[in-house]
């Protein structure tokens, strides 16, 4: 199966990069094909050939709970995404989390994306091991 992980980053530290490509790594070891895209800077990737798409975004904000803006724009120039499975992903904050995993989703939900599932990430570990476990189908 192809996949697509992609990431934005709120803010400069590049941590849920990090859990984009550990995430990514878990999903490679169960023999798919998996395609890591910074949203933020990949604008103009397409997500029409990808049959599963995982979603991650840093929280933003002072006490965070808010998604960037460009998850939205990305996703509705992205092509095809209505109806396709996917999976959400934050990484741990002190403040807001929760509410930036529930801004996420409701978003990917606005373009019509099917999600499966959604998590808040602690470590690049613990992502790789939520890649490995993954139901794509």
């Amino acid at each position: 199966m192809r996949a697509a992980v992609v990431f934005f980053s709120g803010r400069s530290n590049d941590r849920i990069g990090d859990l984009a490509r550990a995430l990514a790594k878990g999903m490679e070891r169960q023999g798919h094909t998996v395609d890591v895209i910074d949203g933020a800077k990949d604008t103009g990737a397409r997500l029409t050939i990808h049959q599963y798409v995982a979603v991650g975004a840093a929280s933003t904000g002072t006490f965070g709970g808010k998604i960037p803006e460009t998850v939205k724009t990305f996703l509705a120039a992205a092509g095809a995404v209505a109806a396709k499975k996917s999976y959400a992903f934050i990484p741990k904050a002190t403040f807001g989390a929760a509410k930036a995993l529930a801004a996420l989703m409701k978003c990917m939900e606005g373009e019509g994306m099917f999600l499966k599932n959604s998590d808040i990430l602690r470590s690049p570990a613990e992502a790789e091991e939520i890649g490995k476990r993954l139901r794509m189908g």
